[in-house]
């Protein structure tokens, strides 16, 4: 048998379930390597062995008692910063929250936990999750395994660096702009952005203006897909609903849709011609060439909307970050990031705001129209490789933060805004500064609901093209 931190966490569950593995022996051997090796790529905000030992003895008494397992009884899966576990620091990565201690689960939380996996720590995210790197004030920035000179991009960049440095073989995430998709593609992992309503917020959740989801990164596609399944087991009381898959979202990887209508477009959304590098594009033709050879129509598209258009996103980011419940007297301790947002926030009224969410809905009707006759859009993943610690966040001037952010990442938000799944997979390697680096593209559904589709898809490029799946240790 490979390591235990060589399994895909569908492998590990099934030795678990054999009895090849025992869940105690899994637990250690994941704590030595998060301990070993989480505080080289800034992993994880806060480990938590005394919950997930204790975790770990109750599935081994699951197995011996026998009946019905959980599917992933017995697999460490930490859960982001940004999601509540009873009785665990919750700090969001800002100093402003510092040792706030969650009184309840998440439902993301609980759903994991029925799932039976482990929960071994809480991962790094920058403040609120607001930026695409996760360089915290709180906990060491979060680090690409492949260059650790590099970001592991953010918000749900520790998560990505523990999955992609073999600690864990699956990591909770969250997306409101990219923040799954976006370090899944800096590390080489897969990351999807599940359809708005596809996983609830649970009971103690809202909505809001259906931006933000819940997922995980992992090295392979089926394994996203199976803990898709495990996630979007709905609650009483959702806002939304979405009819489920025809029979399971991992059976769908087993499926590849055919002769699909493919849209390509490398031309950026959300602002004017932002710098696309090279290894970028060379991802979306890799792409384009094992699509064609799959059978699929593959053709190029146009922007859906204009980057002034886009804008209608900023209220919304802007006044989530002002609705973070930040003490008054804390509000000194946020870096000058969330202030600025917080700022901007504040000079919206509640017209502007419902102007602006009533703006992403127009959006999204016109990005149907435009791509009425496609099935899925092919982009690149990122427009350039992920930039080095410190080389994107500005504290001297948010603003260009900011925008330095919407050209690294300008593809991503708009399927936030769609509310349509997305998928990042890291299709293409190339050669950066020296360093082999992933490259991911990003396969876009143009309709609610598509996981399926999209899965599908993605599954029959990994089995076409197969990319590592080997954990990558830091230098």
């Amino acid at each position: 048998m490979s390591d235990i931190h060589e399994l895909s966490a569908l492998a590990l569950a099934a030795a678990v379930r054999s009895g090849e593995l025992a869940p105690d022996d899994v637990v250690e051997h994941t704590l030595d390597r998060a301990e070993r090796l989480g505080p080289a790529v800034g992993a994880f905000a806060h480990l938590t062995p005394d919950l997930a030992r204790e975790q770990a003895a109750a599935a081994t008494r699951r197995l011996r008692d026998g009946g019905e397992l959980p599917p992933f009884l017995g697999v460490p899966v930490p859960v982001k910063d940004l999601a509540m576990v009873a009785g665990q620091p919750f700090e969001a990565g800002s100093a402003a929250l510092r040792g706030y201690v969650a009184p309840a689960d998440d439902g993301v939380t609980v759903r994991l936990r029925e799932a039976g996996t482990l929960m071994v720590g809480k991962t790094t995210t920058p403040e609120l999750g607001l930026p695409s790197y996760t360089e915290p004030d709180v906990a060491p920035p979060a680090r690409s395994p492949w260059d650790p000179r590099r970001s592991a991009g953010g918000s749900s960049g520790g998560a990505a660096a523990a999955v992609a440095a073999g600690i864990v073989p699956a990591a909770h995430a969250s997306d409101g702009g990219g923040s799954i998709r976006i370090p899944a593609a800096a590390c080489g992992l897969v990351g999807l952005k599940p359809s708005r309503g596809r996983v609830s917020k649970g009971p103690r959740g809202v909505d809001g203006a259906g931006l933000t989801v819940d997922g995980v990164v992992t090295r392979t596609v089926r394994d996203t897909a199976a803990f898709l399944d495990v996630l979007s087991e709905p609650w009483p009381g959702d806002h939304y609903l979405l009819p489920g898959p025809r029979t399971s979202f991992l059976a769908a990887c087993g499926h590849p849709p055919r002769e699909l209508r493919i849209g390509v477009l490398t031309r950026p959304i959300n602002v004017h011609e932002a710098p696309v590098h090279e290894t970028s594009l060379a991802a979306v033709d890799r792409a384009v060439r094992l699509l064609e050879d799959m059978g699929h129509a593959v053709t190029t598209t146009r922007v859906p909307f204009s980057p002034e258009e886009w804008n209608a996103f900023n209220p919304l980011w802007a006044v989530g970050a002002l609705s973070a419940p930040v003490p008054p007297e804390a509000e000194e301790l946020l870096v000058p990031l969330t202030r600025w947002m917080r700022e901007q926030g504040r000079r919206y009224s509640g017209v502007d705001y419902a102007t602006a969410v009533a703006a992403v809905q127009r959006l999204a009707r016109s990005a149907a129209e435009v791509w009425r006759d496609l099935d899925v859009v092919l982009t690149p993943a990122l427009a350039t490789p992920a930039p080095f610690i410190g080389g994107m966040r500005d504290d001297a001037d948010p603003a260009a933060d900011f925008e330095a952010q919407k050209a690294f990442t300008p593809w991503t938000s708009p399927w936030n805004m769609l509310g349509a799944p997305a998928i990042t997979i890291p299709l293409h390697r190339a050669e950066v500064d020296g360093v082999t680096l992933p490259v991911g593209v990003q396969l876009g559904a143009t309709r609610l609901g598509d996981e399926e589709l999209l899965l599908g898809l993605a599954a029959a490029l990994e089995e076409a093209d197969p990319w590592p799946t080997d954990p990558v240790e830091p230098a």
